[in-house]
C-alpha cells in the first residue's frame, strides 16, 4: 500500500523513531564524510529525478520507512512513495520505493538506504522461513538478543514483518536467569528467591535449564517459564512431559543450535517457543538495486 509524499516527508520521526534517525546520520556521516563529490561534479546543482528502489531477489520486504527516511535527511524536497508494505512477499523486479526530487539528495542517499533495506529484509526473510517451517505446530518463532549493536529495535521489528514473535528487547524488561547467574548466586534457588524478593517491577522470569534435573529443580520452585537450552527432541518431548505434569501451567523455550533442517522436529515435541539467534545474526541479504529517471 502506497503512502504519500507528505507523510514520507514530513513524518520521519513519527515512521522510524529517534534512534533510527540517528542510525540514519552515523551511515550517511560515514558515507558522505566531507561532501558527495561525484555526484556534486557531475550533477547540477537544480536537477531534479526520478528513481525506482527495486527488488533484485524475491524475499520478505522491511525496512522500507528507514530506507525512506535517508532521503528526507538528505534533503526533504524528496518524495518518497512506499509500493509495498513490510511483511510483504516481493519478487525480484517488485518496485518497492518510487523518489522523486533533488537528483543529488537522491544519488547520495542510495547506497545507505540500500543497505538499511537489504539487511533488514534479509532478516524478514529468514524469520518467514522458519515460521513457514513450524506451520500447524503451537510453536512460535522468537528472536534473541544477538543483534547488530544499536540496530536492535529495526532488526526486532523485521522479525515482527517476517511473521516472527520479539523476546525480551534487552536486560531492562524482563529477568533470564542463566547458568553463570546461577553459579554466582550460589543455586538455582539462591538465584530465584533473590529475584523475586527484588523483583518489584513486576517483570516475567524465565529460567535457563540444561538437564532434566535442573528443569525439576526450577518446577519445584514454581518457575512459570522455562528456556530448554541445547536440548535434542527427545529431551525436550520429556522436558514437556514433566511441565505439563507440575502444579503450575509452564511456557518452554527451546534454544540452541536450531536449524531450518531441525526447527519442525522441535516444534513438533511440543514446546511453545523457540527461539533463534540467526533470525537476525546470520541472515543473508536480500538484494535491491535504484534506477534513476532523469527529469
Amino acid at each position: 500500500m502506497s503512502r504519500t509524499a507528505e507523510e514520507e516527508r514530513t513524518g520521519t520521526s513519527r515512521l522510524v523513531g529517534e534512534d533510527a534517525l540517528h542510525l540514519i546520520d552515523m551511515a550517511l556521516e560515514e558515507d558522505r564524510g566531507a561532501g558527495d563529490w561525484t555526484s556534486r561534479w557531475t550533477v547540477p546543482a537544480r536537477m531534479r529525478a526520478s528513481a525506482q528502489i527495486v527488488a533484485r531477489a524475491n524475499g520478505v520486504l522491511a525496512g522500507t520507512a528507514v530506507a525512506a527516511a535517508v532521503f528526507a535527511r538528505l534533503d526533504p524536497r524528496v518524495s518518497c512513495s512506499i509500493e509495498c508494505d513490510d511483511g510483504d512477499t516481493i519478487e525480484a523486479g517488485d518496485i518497492v520505493i518510487t523518489l522523486r526530487g533533488p537528483a543529488r539528495a537522491v544519488l547520495t542517499g542510495e547506497r545507505v538506504a540500500l543497505n538499511f533495506l537489504q539487511h533488514l529484509s534479509g532478516v524478514a526473510t529468514q524469520t518467514r522461513r522458519f515460521v513457514a517451517a513450524v506451520s500447524g505446530t503451537d510453536a512460535s518463532i522468537l528472536d534473541t538478543r544477538k543483534t547488530t549493536p544499536g540496530w536492535r529495535m529495526l532488526e526486532k521489528s523485521a522479525v515482527r514483518a517476517g511473521g516472527g514473535v520479539n523476546h525480551r528487547h534487552g536486560l531492562y524488561d524482563m529477568v533470564l536467569i542463566k547458568d553463570n547467574h546461577i553459579a554466582i548466586a550460589g543455586g538455582l534457588a539462591a538465584a530465584v528467591d533473590r529475584v523475586r524478593e527484588l523483583n518489584t517491577k513486576g517483570l516475567p522470569v524465565q529460567v535457563e535449564v540444561r538437564s532434566p534435573e535442573e528443569l525439576d529443580d526450577a518446577l519445584g520452585l514454581g518457575v512459570e517459564h522455562v528456556l530448554l537450552d541445547n536440548m535434542d527432541p527427545d529431551m525436550l518431548r520429556d522436558a514437556v512431559r514433566r511441565a505439563r505434569a507440575a502444579a503450575h501451567t509452564v511456557t518452554l523455550e527451546a534454544s540452541g543450535n536450531v536449524s531450518l533442517q531441525n526447527v519442525r522436529a522441535i516444534a513438533e515435541t511440543g514446546v511453545q517457543r523457540i527461539s533463534i539467534g540467526a533470525l537476525t545474526h546470520s541472515a543473508p541479504a536480500v538484494d535491491f538495486s535504484m534506477r534513476m529517471v532523469r527529469q
